[in-house]
């Protein structure tokens, strides 16, 4: 699997987790077209970086304790033009 299957599959977890509407274990891997071992492996990974995961029972759900985001990727940053790194950067 590549690479950036594996962020689209903790990316697509994630949005799941927030909305609290992954169902149980079973079919949260079916939906993802994932083994139940794998999906507690993503699970995992997930939570060695930081994710709160746990599951409601009442809601039949994997959910965040509490608010939390999930980025991967590169984002432009604001850097104003006197600062001495965007001065740096400029120089190619």
């Amino acid at each position: 699997m590549k690479f950036e299957q594996y962020l689209k599959n903790i990316e697509r977890l994630d949005q799941l987790i927030r909305l609290k509407n992954t169902g149980c274990p079973d079919s949260l891997a079916s939906r993802l077209h994932l083994s139940r071992s794998t999906l507690y492996r993503y699970l995992d990974l997930m939570k060695s970086m930081g994710a709160p995961i746990t599951y409601d029972l009442f809601r039949e759900s994997f959910i965040y304790e509490y608010p939390v985001n999930f980025a991967m990727g590169f984002h432009e940053v604001y850097c104003p033009e006197e600062h001495p790194f965007c001065l740096e950067a400029n120089t190619f």
